[in-house]
């Protein structure tokens, strides 16, 4: 069994250039980035994390921040595709998917059905404020997220790959929106909190923007070296250690189940599925590459802990009164949750998790 740090061999051992043109990939792109974009690392890195596994992004955080011009300035650096949907309560599902008119063939004289292509036919999707349009629009959305397909009469189009979409929603204003439900919320791999800048880099966003600025990007990537990365990131190995520690982590957030702790049953209504888990390890495996290892440690789960449970989580009207967060819980969670095997398997609570 491969340990926890350990790097991987045999027929597990993956590609070392590709490693390496992973990395180089990422110091290129957050090069490229930053001459648009000042501060916000965290975010383009769980961008990054979620792209190269195939996964798509919720972002929330008020307006001026910066939220589409670094989908837009990454769409261009990966030399991709890009359309913005703009949501708003009239959108329809054909704004976005596509439609189907008539048109005469001049040649025959005959008319002829013909599907014209929507915005969601490009590489990277920005649904910019996805919560204004109705549950109808979001559905369209999301089974082109869930499928990479749409379907128009009887006729299913595949979409272009890869296929990344990435998600706005404003928290500040809730009047007229439609929030997105639970289960809507757990096709997103993530959900990024994109916050304010510090003193210092607001001071060099004031400086930037105010005064000329090149608007030149360099693509560093094209679909197909991003499909191929994609894949390298599936063949990196996990130790059992990795897995059961993700497991024990996800599966303590199911109230009512056995060895959940007694302030998630007292904190949550509703604990993450298995997708949770997937996902953990899917960006686990991809931070390790863009991080320059071929292994993934617990360090890598815990780093992505909590992008990928705060949206799974639902908090109950006892933790809302006490101004408890879903990020609260997950921080809860990592605290009590040993890192290192035999703790894990010696504990009798993880015994009942494991075994529930």
């Amino acid at each position: 069994m491969l340990s926890d740090h350990a790097p991987a061999t045999g027929d597990a051992a993956i590609d070392l250039a590709a490693v390496q043109k992973l990395r180089s990939a990422r110091e290129r792109i957050t090069g490229q980035l930053s001459r648009l974009i000042v501060g916000q690392q965290q975010v383009i890195e769980e961008l990054l994390i979620s792209l190269f596994s195939r996964g798509h992004c919720l972002l929330e955080g008020v307006p001026g921040l910066a939220k589409t011009l670094i989908v837009s300035t990454l769409a261009r650096s990966l030399n991709l595709s890009f359309s913005r949907i703009q949501f708003t309560p009239d959108l329809m599902p054909a704004d976005i998917t596509g439609t189907e008119i008539i048109e005469e063939n001049r040649s025959t004289g005959l008319r002829e059905r013909r599907f014209l292509e929507g915005p969601v036919f490009s590489n990277v999707i920005l649904a910019d404020e996805i919560n204004r349009t109705p549950p109808k629009t979001q559905s369209a959305l999301l089974e082109a997220m869930q499928e990479r397909q749409v379907t128009v009469g009887r006729v299913r189009h595949r979409l272009a790959d890869p296929f990344f979409v990435l998600a706005t929603q404003n928290p500040i204003e809730q009047e007229g929106t439609y929030p997105l439900p639970e289960a809507q919320q757990d096709r997103f791999m993530f959900k990024v909190f994109v916050h304010y800048p510090t003193f210092e880099e607001e001071f060099e966003v004031a400086r930037r923007t105010t005064a000329l600025q090149e608007d030149r990007i360099d693509p560093v990537l094209d679909a197909a070296e991003i499909l191929e990365l994609q894949k390298v990131v599936r063949e990196v190995p996990v130790s059992d250690h990795v897995i059961r520690y993700t497991l024990s982590l996800v599966r303590q957030t199911r109230v009512g189940h056995a060895g959940s702790p007694d302030f998630v049953e007292e904190m949550l209504a509703w604990g993450a599925g298995p997708r949770a888990v997937q996902h953990l390890i899917l960006g686990a495996k991809a931070r390790a590459l863009l991080h320059g290892r071929t292994h993934v440690s617990t360090e890598d789960i815990q780093a992505l802990a909590k992008p990928v449970l705060r949206h799974r989580l639902v908090v109950n009207f006892a933790a809302e009164s006490e101004g408890v967060t879903q990020d609260d819980i997950v921080e809860r969670l990592l605290a009590i949750t040993p890192s290192k095997e035999d703790e894990l398997t010696s504990d009798a609570r993880f015994q009942k998790i494991f075994a529930s």
